[in-house]
């Protein structure tokens, strides 16, 4: 790419050139957001990605390769286990090039937690699994309910509008079902249920009142939206989608900071710390590290934006030290880095139909179904063995000749033509549960230990309790008794005991709340001690739900940034 500063086009002589209205941290869904929202707003915006530049449609180099185009046809040869052990769990020959190398970004595990990492713009946009879902009250006063971690400072009544207003601009395709827990958003049509889904869906509404069987929700366009999309059903989406047709930063909110003419984007930007003035306690920009050649840069604004991931941006609160905060910036609860949270998953059942034998459906649909929580609603569909509850996420299929060649006997003309016809319908259907927030499942600094920029390592402490173990059981057993009422066959549940962070939902590590004494932001998304500083990533989140949480974080900060614009604009920030 050359020279990052060259290539970026800033004058990087004299202060008045670094400075800006307003400074975000971070490229992926709320950075994105943060940018969209500030230039649209008119403030001059800079936005810091630590990665290199992905320009939409041009950097998207496998998104139109076949299979049999790679030259290990999509699987991760060994090397890539050796070298990538958490990284390569998460992506394939098509994708790779979306994530980081473990060797050059390292971490520790004091415990087993697979951070899955995407530094370049746009972030984890590009390999998200688009699936949106809002927030209810269940959700938001379950803390205080329960008795567990703090209570949610904001209701759902606080974040609706924003969930609107974020799910017309990013296209949410999915079908309204009038679920107080789950409640309705601003849809495009839903995808189309194929056979076996719609026999599930109304076998599961007869013989288990009060559970619901919907098409999942998610950000693939079934309609074009502002030039984006539609939705090709190619299903080949981690790969960057040249079409639009799902929300990313680079197609949707980058694009749009872009047009206002109000956006400087500086890639290969590590930012090292944020930067404070004790006698104005306010944050007064940020120092960064250039990826590439280690220059050491200042950049000033009037408001900072943290949208760097959960870890991450925790991370940089407790690299920005200072005499007001030796613990890090935000820090005086002492709840920084805690309350880490990741849904637990991988978990639940599959079984074969014997039915529909000539029918089958077209394109590859990137979505499946979706049954939304039916536990601890209320007192009819209370346990006693664990709190809170799960959803699951499904799909119906015919087995193709991957799933059965070995067990087809014969060989030639014959075994061939066997293996070209449609085997079985089947019905796959994992759980997705809520974890609850812990003290003790952390990140912390390493001091002892650097990255190649002379930054403390991140390491990471998290386990699975007995609440999620004992969720796990009724996942399972509640995936194999659905199934087995709709009429299905060798029914074979799984378990795959996956570790913390491979579902990519972590969260929770700067927590909202009411009482500075026991969270880091406020009903706004701000530092509770400094007033000028926003935080709206996966960090924010006090409880985690069951529901996959980025379309929460979009409100949050579209919520966010209409404040802290407001607020600038009185003189309070």
């Amino acid at each position: 790419m050359g020279d990052p500063a060259q290539d970026i086009r800033l004058n990087i002589k004299g202060k008045d050139q670094h400075t800006y209205d307003a400074i975000v941290i971070g490229s992926g869904i709320s950075g994105g957001w943060a940018a969209k929202e500030l230039c649209e707003k008119g403030l001059k915006t800079l936005v810091l990605e630590r990665g290199r530049d992905v320009v939409h449609v041009k950097d998207y180099p496998t998104a139109l390769l076949n299979p049999w185009e790679f030259e290990h046809r999509l699987e991760n040869p060994e090397k890539d286990r050796i070298e990538n052990p958490v990284q390569s769990t998460a992506y394939d020959e098509g994708n790779k090039h979306f994530f980081v190398s473990d060797r050059e970004h390292p971490y520790i595990q004091a415990s087993p937690f697979h951070w899955i990492r995407g530094y370049q713009v746009g972030g984890r946009s590009l390999t998200w699994g688009r699936q949106c879902y809002r927030l209810s009250d269940l959700d938001f006063t379950a803390n205080a309910k329960d008795g567990v971690g703090v209570d949610w400072p904001i209701r759902y009544g606080d974040i609706a509008p924003w969930y609107d207003y974020v799910e017309r601009f990013a296209g949410i395709s999915g079908q309204k079902e009038g679920l107080p827990h789950l409640p309705d958003g601003e849809f495009l049509p839903a995808m189309e249920m194929n056979s076996l889904e719609r026999h599930f869906k109304s076998t599961v509404v007869k013989r288990f009142p009060g559970r619901c069987v919907t098409m999942g929700r998610t950000a693939n366009l079934s309609a074009g939206v502002g030039g984006r999309g539609p939705c090709q059903y190619r299903n080949l989406c981690s790969r960057g989608c040249p079409f639009g047709g799902y929300f990313s930063s680079n197609s949707a909110t980058l694009p749009a900071a872009m047009a206002t003419g109000n956006l400087t984007l500086r890639p290969f930007s590590i930012v090292s710390e944020i930067l404070y003035d004790q006698d104005k306690k306010r944050a007064t920009g940020v120092r960064i590290i250039d990826a590439m050649t280690h220059q050491t840069v200042e950049y000033y604004a009037k408001i900072v934006f943290l949208n760097a991931s959960t870890i991450g941006s925790a991370a940089i609160l407790l690299r920005s030290k200072s005499r007001a905060f030796p613990d890090g910036m935000g820090n005086g609860s002492g709840q920084v880095g805690h309350n880490l949270m990741d849904h637990h998953f991988r978990v639940g059942a599959e079984g074969i139909y014997k039915g529909f034998e000539d029918e089958y459906y077209s394109g590859r649909r990137p979505n499946g179904i979706y049954v939304p929580r039916f536990r601890n609603l209320d007192a009819a569909t209370s346990r006693k063995d664990y709190l809170r509850g799960f959803g699951y996420q499904g799909i119906g299929y015919r087995r193709i000749w991957m799933d059965r060649g070995e067990s087809i006997p014969g060989s030639g003309a014959k075994f061939k033509d066997q293996l070209t016809k449609p085997g079985p319908w089947a019905l796959w259907l994992s759980a997705w549960g809520e974890t609850l927030p812990y003290y003790d499942n952390f990140i912390e600094l390493e001091e002892g230990q650097k990255d190649r920029w002379g930054l403390s390592l991140v390491k990471v402490h998290f386990s699975w309790r007995a609440n999620e173990k004992a969720m796990r059981k009724d996942m399972q057993a509640s995936a194999v008794e659905m199934l087995s009422q709709s009429g299905f066959e060798d029914i074979d549940p799984f378990d795959f005991h996956a570790v913390g962070g491979d579902c990519v939902h972590e969260m929770g590590t700067a927590r909202m709340g009411n009482d500075p004494a026991h969270s880091v932001l406020n009903r706004w998304n701000q530092l509770h001690e400094v007033k000028n500083v926003f935080l709206t990533d996966g960090s924010c989140m006090t409880s985690s739900a069951c529901q996959n949480p980025s379309l929460t974080y979009m409100a949050l900060t579209a919520r966010a940034c209409d404040f802290a614009v407001t607020e600038l604009k009185k003189g309070n920030l």
